[in-house]
């Protein structure tokens, strides 16, 4: 009890004429510093955003943001001096050299124009082989899958049935199932995710939120 009349005795009060001395005065803002601050917030605008001085009325204002360079342009500086690309930034340079006046536009030369036809251009390999679709699969052996996936599911799986009939997992899901199997796989993912912590919870419902916007992109 007495230390707490102690305290209080201490304190100032706000009311208190003496209160002002507890205060730091080189904490306040002057005048002169509000001052220099407002002066360097105070940014000119661009001079294509201010009222046209010729224009007797409102018009549209077209100032594009600047741009990166085209990879398929290489200036005439870094060819060298057989290079054909080098006719070609001519011929490019000659048709633009009176270009329509269109205020505000900079035409540049398009990637296409920069590189010059060639007949034997050829693609280059692809790095994995092409896959061509095969509707080789009869109605008989679609029986025959869905003989040997309900007869043993575990044996049969969608891997060797695929290899077996040379055609794709997704076409074995489309010609049968295996629910048992299914139910299985459930059941073990259930006892996983009761060893989940709530930051790993959370994080997969999160995924599962993100997954469902997916689709919504436009």
């Amino acid at each position: 009890m007495a230390s707490t009349l102690f305290a209080r005795t201490l304190r100032p009060s706000i009311t208190a004429a003496e209160s002002t001395g507890y205060i730091c005065q080189s904490c306040r803002r002057q005048e002169s510093t509000y001052r220099r601050t407002r002066k360097a917030l105070r940014v000119k605008p661009d001079p294509s955003f201010l009222p046209s001085k010729t224009e007797t009325q409102d018009h549209i204002i077209f100032n594009p943001p600047s741009s990166a360079p085209s990879v398929y342009h290489t200036p005439s500086l870094f060819l060298p001096q057989d290079d054909p690309r080098r006719r070609v930034h001519t011929r490019a340079s000659s048709a633009g050299a009176n270009p329509p006046s269109t205020p505000g536009i900079s035409r540049v030369p398009s990637a296409t124009a920069t590189v010059p036809p060639t007949k034997d251009r050829t693609l280059l390999p692809s790095v994995r082989p092409t896959y061509e679709k095969k509707y080789h699969v009869t109605p008989e052996q679609v029986e025959e899958i869905r003989r040997l996936r309900q007869e043993d599911p575990r044996q049969w799986t969608r891997v060797r049935l695929a290899e077996r009939f040379e055609c794709s997992q997704f076409f074995i899901s489309l010609c049968c199932s295996a629910p048992e199997v299914k139910a299985e796989h459930d059941k073990a993912l259930e006892e996983i995710k009761k060893k989940w912590g709530r930051r790993k919870a959370e994080a997969r419902e999160a995924r599962k939120e993100r997954k469902k916007l997916w689709g919504m992109d436009a």
